[in-house]
């Protein structure tokens, strides 16, 4: 948990992408995270937390559904949305937050 609180504590935004391999809509996020990643390159970090792994961190942040993406700007949550968002959208709420 403390390496996770290091993480988000950054001063770029960083999007949280809670997912699980089983997940169908899941798979489809992720080629839409490495789009905006390769878009939006150092000014944004993405992690990606498989839930059934980090069952204890899903839990902290009452993650029911997945995917459900948390943006973090020094470490407090500025964002949540769950499900699957398009590329321009996800730029759009980093871009914002």
């Amino acid at each position: 948990m403390s390496k996770f609180s290091e993480l988000i504590n950054q001063d770029q935004p960083v999007l949280v992408d809670f997912y699980a391999d089983w997940c169908g809509p899941c798979k489809m996020l992720a080629p839409i995270l490495k789009q905006v990643k390769d878009e939006l390159g150092a000014e944004v970090a993405i992690l990606k937390i498989d839930v059934d792994k980090n069952q204890a961190l899903a839990s902290k942040y009452q993650v029911r559904g997945v995917p459900t993406m948390l943006l973090f700007k020094n470490g407090k949550q500025v964002w949540r949305q769950s499900g699957v968002l398009q590329k321009e959208e996800i730029i759009k709420v980093i871009n914002t937050a």
